[in-house]
């Protein structure tokens, strides 16, 4: 059997860059329709409820991934994504921004906090990427992160569709995507880093390519949930029906 060489550090970038230009969630229909305006207030909900689970996981599976660092300058770079979601101090941090989303669209706090309305296919998504940072290896799991080579993209469709479409958001509802750019960019730019210095042999290589494509689908998979739930119907039990648990539109809890 013939083992094929390993790719260069451009080469493996460029196979990584390929996988986000054709399955990054950015070509997924929900988005498409958010972003051009073609949401209604209630699918808007669903998306911003739904989408908290995942942003309060996130440094959940980044504490998970910083005990498996045995260096410490690869610590520090890490512990930035927790520092950035869960903030410094109270009422700081990404997680409270997206929360102030979820207030400007009506949701009492205590219900968006307990998730106890999310999808169940958000929830399943969400814990299989915590799982996989938990039990595949270090090198999986940081590449599994390099959907962040792809999100300015993304966020500045998102801001921009929804500012010029949507009455009922503003800058400052959405100011969790304000700082998103720049930590993306610094957090993906020492990911790649990462995998190009540790993925020495092909098999490893194809890994990190493989954790990326996971990620992917992990993202593709919340929202193919919230399509069918909130657009096609009907609602799976037990997740949050529109005009339900909410106060006035517009209101915040």
């Amino acid at each position: 059997m013939i083992v094929p060489d390993p790719m260069s550090g451009d080469e493996l970038e460029a196979r990584l860059r390929q996988v986000g230009a054709e399955q990054y969630h950015n070509l997924h229909r929900f988005h498409r329709r958010l972003h051009a305006g073609q949401c209604t207030y209630e699918e808007v909900q669903a998306w911003a409820l739904n989408r908290y689970y995942y942003q309060a996981s996130i440094p959940i599976k980044d504490a998970t991934v910083l005990t498996r660092m045995g260096d410490a300058a690869d610590r520090r770079a890490w512990r930035k994504r927790i520092e950035d979601h869960d903030g410094l101090r109270e009422g700081d941090g990404g997680i409270e921004r997206w929360l102030k989303l979820t207030d400007s669209l009506g949701f009492p706090r205590d219900y968006v906090t307990s998730t106890k309305g999310i999808l169940p296919a958000t929830r399943f998504a969400v814990e299989a990427y915590i799982a996989f940072c938990r039990d595949r290896s270090l090198l999986e799991a940081v590449a599994s992160s390099l959907t962040e080579l792809f999100s300015p993209g993304i966020i500045s469709e998102r801001v921009a569709g929804m500012l010029a479409h949507y009455d009922f958001v503003s800058k400052e509802t959405l100011a969790y995507f304000t700082l998103r750019p720049e930590q993306a960019k610094r957090d993906s730019d020492f990911a790649l880093d990462f995998v190009k210095r540790h993925a020495a042999t092909r098999a490893e290589q194809e890994l990190v390519i493989r954790a990326l494509e996971f990620k992917c689908s992990v993202l593709w998979a919340q929202l193919d949930a919230l399509w069918c739930a909130y657009v096609e119907r009907p609602i799976p039990p037990g997740a949050w029906v529109p005009g339900t648990v909410t106060a006035a539109r517009g209101a915040a809890a």
